[in-house]
């Protein structure tokens, strides 16, 4: 059976790195990406089911990136989390993600609240 992907776009090489890992061991197929051009261009070109998004990236900030997913009706279903170190930013976009985790966020919580987002069998984006 096919793993939902997920897409995490995070600048951070630690960081990304241990967040696909979390991903993978929540079950999803994982891809990173390390820059918010490079992030808009993977979602015109896929439908992942989960988004792990830093809000502070070169070149396109994670909050026009947050904004491009919630415009885009092909992205409807996709699971946003939010994981930045920027409180006040993060509070002002609550209402547009699923979940909102502030730095530092660990393997294990990541993976826990990951598989709570999974898609159920046969909801495979």
């Amino acid at each position: 059976m096919k793993q939902p992907f997920a897409l995490v776009i995070e600048d951070d090489a630690d960081l990304s790195t241990i967040f696909a890992a979390a991903l993978h061991a929540a079950e999803f197929d994982t891809e990173i990406v390390s820059d918010g051009s490079s992030a808009i261009e993977r979602l015109s070109a896929s439908q992942p089911a989960l988004v792990v998004l830093d809000l502070h990236l070169p070149n396109t900030s994670g909050k026009d990136i947050l904004a491009h997913i919630c415009a885009n009706d092909r992205l409807a279903d996709t699971r946003v989390i939010l994981a930045t170190a920027d409180a006040l930013l993060a509070e002002s976009l609550r209402g547009d993600a699923d979940l909102v985790l502030l730095k530092p966020i660990s393997f294990h919580q990541l993976r826990d609240l990951a598989s709570r987002l999974r898609p159920r069998r046969g909801e495979l984006l």
